[in-house]
């Protein structure tokens, strides 16, 4: 299904509508995880770089088609691509301080 080629999708836009994918073992957002490394838009098409807690996740094509379906129903997107990627490796610093407390994280 084709969108409406006059909205404007910004990268706000598209983390806002990944921070309500969230990590089916976790239960945090892959953006309060802080798995989204980079967000491109560009002619209502998405580009967007993931990387997952550890590279054996059982759940790796699970959560990247999850993020990429969200993305993709978001008016004004034609095309959402969602490569997961591993480098930089990710570490729980990266999380926000709402999953850090989420998980029980210490500070």
């Amino acid at each position: 299904m084709r969108r409406r080629e006059t909205e404007v999708v910004t990268k706000d836009d598209v983390l806002a509508a990944l921070s309500e994918v969230m990590d089916p073992e976790l239960g945090v957002s892959l953006v309060d995880l802080g798995l989204i490394y980079n967000v491109d838009v560009a002619d209502n098409k998405v580009d967007v770089k993931m990387t997952l807690t550890a590279p054996g996740c059982p759940l790796h094509s699970v959560m990247r088609q999850n993020a990429q379906d969200r993305i993709t129903r978001m008016e004004g997107v034609n095309e959402a691509n969602v490569q997961v990627v591993w480098d930089p490796p990710w570490k729980p610093e990266m999380m926000s301080e709402k999953a850090k407390k989420q998980l029980g994280f210490k500070g």
